[in-house]
């Protein structure tokens, strides 16, 4: 069966820029490409796409900034910490445009406080691959298909002190990329499935900083850990991109009308370093494993963490600025930006918005932009509600 140019550049891209990927052989070794570039692979990788446009212009930090509904994507253990009592978030982000006009990601989530510990949230993530165009060996049409993939969470996030919350979420991934479209003498494709969870712990303490009335907090996260998923048979399986997120933030009030925030997150996937048999591990012992499987030893682990760097001002409440900066080693996918954005707050709602500055000039990420709408509200003061009353 042949394809069009369009889906050999989705698939590409997708490898590419989602994560940074190429294609594996089934034994672990990249297929066609420098071996000394051992980047790391994983299906469903748009799970690991930043979905809002406050991190987004922030360098993709968000393990330990102040909560906000998008906090099921990048620390569900803050979301018991939030202030208001119900609110949601819609974010759209045309993704590579640069090279195809038809993809996007979309992400809804809400999040309602069952008392002043608890809190609970639901989220959908939704990503439009566009259309693609099917053709036999004989150079005639098979039809068209919209690939698509999605992701809908649950969560749970509890107030452990006042300092110190956890949280976990339960998540159902689809990945539909090529429909029910047989591949001649190969195995038929067809949708994939997974399930994960995440776990994460939040903690954050006042405290004063060159006069200045701060809060310093600490963010821990470890997602997506699930089941590989697969597209044909069991014998042919990919891991899901299971990933450690760990960062910090210090808020500081300079006055009362202005506010500052750094950030600071890491990331690793922990998923094997492409090698032989890395691709036939199990989930734990890939999750384990990937501390040390680097065969460069520390210096190669060290390189497959990726670092994410985030400023965010306010003003009065209202009105935010934002910048970052992310960085992923040249070896191991090579995703080196700058980011920016801005932020609007009236009453209940809120819009955000960012943009991507790829350092690599041509870039297909260059002129990403996000967009984030928010709501806020407040039914009823849960400041007396304890379940541990």
């Amino acid at each position: 069966m042949l394809i069009n140019r369009k889906i050999l550049l989705v698939g590409t891209a997708l490898m590419l820029m989602c994560s940074g990927q190429f294609a594996l052989a089934q034994s672990g070794v990249i297929t066609g490409a420098d071996t000394t570039r051992r980047v790391i692979t994983t299906a469903v990788p748009f799970l690991t796409i930043s979905p809002d446009a406050r991190s987004g212009g922030m360098g993709d930090v968000g393990a330990a900034i102040s909560p906000d509904a998008n906090s099921v994507h990048w620390n569900p253990a803050k979301l018991a910490f939030i202030e208001s009592d119900i609110g949601f978030s819609l974010s759209y982000t045309p993704w590579l445009s640069k090279i195809i006009n038809d993809m996007s990601l979309s992400y809804l989530s809400g999040y309602y406080k069952l008392t002043r510990e608890q809190a609970v949230a639901v989220s959908l993530r939704y990503f439009d691959l566009g259309e693609i165009f099917f053709k036999g060996d004989q150079n005639e049409e098979l039809g068209n298909f919209n690939p698509r993939e999605l992701a809908i969470d649950a969560t749970y996030s509890r107030m452990l002190t006042e300092q110190m919350g956890v949280g976990v979420v339960l998540r159902y991934i689809y990945s539909n990329l090529t429909g029910q479209f047989s591949a001649g003498n190969s195995l038929d494709a067809k949708p994939g499935n997974s399930v994960a969870v995440d776990l994460s712990y939040y903690y954050n303490g006042d405290l004063v900083v060159f006069g200045k009335n701060s809060n310093l907090a600490f963010g821990a996260v470890v997602s997506n850990i699930g089941r590989k998923i697969t597209y044909s048979n069991e014998d042919n399986r990919d891991f899901i991109p299971t990933n450690l997120r760990l960062g910090t933030a210090l808020t500081s009030e300079l006055d009362p009308f202005n506010k500052l925030t750094f950030a600071f997150d890491f990331n690793k996937l922990l998923v094997p370093t492409p090698q032989p048999g890395s691709a036939d591990q199990s989930l734990l012992s890939g999750i384990f494993g990937s501390f040390g499987d680097a065969p460069d030893g520390f210096s190669e682990e060290m390189r497959e963490i990726m670092l994410s760097f985030g400023l965010e001002y306010w003003y009065n409440d209202a009105f935010a600025v934002r910048t970052g900066y992310f960085n992923e080693s040249s070896d191991k996918g090579n995703r080196k930006y700058f980011t920016m954005g801005v932020g609007f707050k009236y009453n209940v709602f809120g819009l955000d918005a960012a943009y991507l500055v790829p350092q690599q000039q041509e870039h297909p990420l260059a002129e990403t932009l996000r967009i984030t709408l928010g709501f806020n509200f407040n039914q009823k003061s849960k400041k007396d509600e304890s379940v541990t009353d």
